[in-house]
């Protein structure tokens, strides 16, 4: 245990003014403003009691009332009269109601649920403010936890996208270090707030508290300070565990640690502060401040946080101990109530659903019921529909019997014609191929007999050709010999009656005459006016044949198109090929 010493040139004397009995004082909580009215003899105790009292706060020695003064802020002294403090003369006086020291393990030392609830709301506050440094993924994790505690358990039907839109849960620094919207903040959280179902509101803060009592700056008040003479600018920083000494830009992990089980003794003469380790051989440690009343401040940190620091270490005091048994039996009764509760909801969220399934299988219901109505009314409609379906049908089945009968007698008739017409169909055809073979016959002999008028042409052109050239060679014989010819009394050469032309000196010889040659010609065109006569008449015979068969066709169709199937073929006679051309003889 260490002892602390005071400069009596510390002590400050207030100039007495005559007051008023009473005076208004406005006190803040993290929650609520509570505005009293004061006695002017009142101490800072009779004021603290009476806020505690208000507030139901039975572990008062972790907060006080806090106020502003000039650049700093102060604690509400309990010995000291209120208005005997530098308090603001403003009326009322505005107090913060705040934890002034801070546990060593929360769940341990926080008994009541206000106690839990008022420590919850101030370190969320000063996570929010970057008054304690948060990674961010803590960060999302503490404001599941603090959704939990304000909305109880996640319902995706009740807490639609952007229902987080108006509360603050993130510090500033975090949002600004990562692009992300505020939706991608709302799924984040969202995610991890739907994994904590079941767990009640004290119990979510107490967890909040848990993470965040694991902050380096956690409980830490820092101050500024100097060491020695060469003004080398510190942190100091008071918490539940000691004293620690930081550079100015680095808050979270100390350069010098004091541990309130290792230090012997501090004390402070106006500006000058020393702190002896309890190991002697240990050296001394002094540092400044520039500031009386921030002295003044570190001092009572110091004194509260080594009080409690030795309470811890001791066996509670009974009222503790009565507190603990109380908040224990708190716990039960409510975690019987809220399994009570529990049951009741699930209870009551089985007969809802229940509820629901039931008027679904009743609407279920209504719907066949009324679907089967309308079936049913369908149904009698298609009945009459069909009965007088069925009339017609009936007398549409007589009437098809009817003509079925006369379509019968038809076809017997037709079967007849049929008979006939087959019979006939064969004569035609027999008749067609001798049609056919007569005029293949035509047809060769037409050849056979241009064949041969071409030869006879032929030969008649050889024989005119020669004729022409023995009249030619006797013309230039008789030129040349006719006077020794005339001198013998040779019978004169005469061409007209035809005859025998021997010639020894010449190798020409014709054995034609012109009778021979014009009865030649007669023979060949009588032959060919009766070819023509022939090719006229068979000419005639084919197209009567073939208007005959077209006939017979039409007929053969329009009666088949009356018993003949739809698909079976049809009987077709092609007229036969009749192969002819215009035979011209040349004469």
């Amino acid at each position: 245990m260490f002892s602390v010493v005071r400069d009596p040139r510390m002590s400050i004397l207030g100039l007495k003014k005559k007051q008023p009995k009473t005076f208004k004082v406005k006190v803040i909580t993290m929650d609520a403003e509570v505005e009293f009215s004061c006695e002017v003899k009142w101490k800072g105790k009779d004021l603290f009691d009476l806020v505690c009292r208000t507030i139901g706060l039975r572990e008062t020695w972790f907060f006080g009332l806090r106020y502003t003064v000039k650049d700093t802020y102060a604690w509400l002294k309990m010995e000291k009269r209120v208005l005997d403090q530098e308090v603001p003369k403003e009326f009322p006086i505005t107090f913060h109601f705040l934890a002034k020291f801070f546990p060593e393990k929360v769940e341990e030392e926080l008994v009541q649920e206000i106690t839990q609830h008022l420590f919850f709301l101030q370190v969320k506050k000063q996570i929010l403010d970057e008054e304690i440094f948060c990674s961010p993924e803590a960060a999302v994790l503490l404001a599941s936890y603090a959704i939990q505690a304000k909305y109880g358990d996640y319902d995706p039907n009740f807490h639609k996208p952007g229902f987080l839109a108006q509360d603050e849960l993130m510090p500033k620094r975090v949002l600004m270090q990562y692009q992300m919207t505020p939706d991608m903040w709302e799924e984040k959280i969202t995610a991890w707030y739907a994994e904590h179902r079941g767990i009640a509101r004290d119990e979510a803060e107490m967890d909040y508290l848990k993470i965040a009592q694991d902050l380096d700056m956690y409980g830490v008040s820092y101050f500024s300070i100097t060491q020695n003479k060469r003004d080398t600018e510190l942190l100091l920083g008071v918490d539940a565990q000691g004293l620690h000494i930081y550079n100015p830009n680095n808050k979270l992990n100390p350069n010098k640690s004091f541990p309130w089980s290792g230090i012997r003794n501090i004390s402070y003469s106006e500006k000058e502060f020393t702190i002896k380790p309890l190991d002697k051989k240990k050296e001394v440690f002094k540092f400044y401040s520039s500031q009386l009343r921030v002295n003044k401040l570190i001092l009572q940190l110091c004194i509260g946080n080594h009080d409690l620091f030795m309470r811890r270490r001791k066996v509670d005091s009974i009222e503790v101990q009565q507190m603990k048994a109380q908040a224990k039996e708190e716990k039960a009764r409510k975690k019987m109530e809220r399994q009570i509760l529990s049951r009741e909801k699930q209870m009551r969220e089985e007969a809802e659903r229940a509820k629901e399934d039931m008027e679904r299988r009743l609407f279920q219901l209504q719907d066949e019921a009324r679907l089967a109505n309308e079936a049913l009314l369908r149904s009698e409609e298609t009945a009459d529909l069909l009965a007088e379906k069925a009339q017609i049908a009936e007398e549409e089945a007589k009437l098809l019997a009817h003509k079925a009968a006369e379509a019968e007698q038809e076809r017997q008739r037709l079967e007849v014609t049929a008979l006939k017409t087959k019979e006939e169909k064969r004569l035609i055809e027999q008749k067609m191929r001798e049609a056919e073979q007569l005029t293949v016959k035509l047809v060769e002999q037409s050849e056979r007999r241009l064949k041969e008028a071409d030869h006879l042409k032929q030969d008649l052109n050889e024989a005119k050709d020669a004729e022409r050239r023995a009249k030619q060679k006797l013309l230039e014989i008789t030129k040349t010999t006719y006077p020794i010819m005339a001198a013998y009394s040779s019978p004169p050469l005469t061409l007209e009656g035809g005859g025998d032309l021997n010639l020894d000196a010449g190798p020409c010889r014709t054995d034609f005459k012109d009778s021979d040659m014009k009865r030649l010609s007669m023979e060949i065109e009588r032959e060919r006016l009766e070819y023509m006569e022939k090719s006229k008449n068979l000419q005639e015979q084919l197209k009567e044949l073939k208007s005959e068969i077209e006939s017979l066709k039409l007929e053969e169709q329009q009666q088949s198109s009356l018993f003949a199937p739809r698909n079976d073929p049809r009987l077709y006679f092609e007229p036969p090929y009749v192969p002819h051309s215009n035979v011209s003889i040349p004469v």
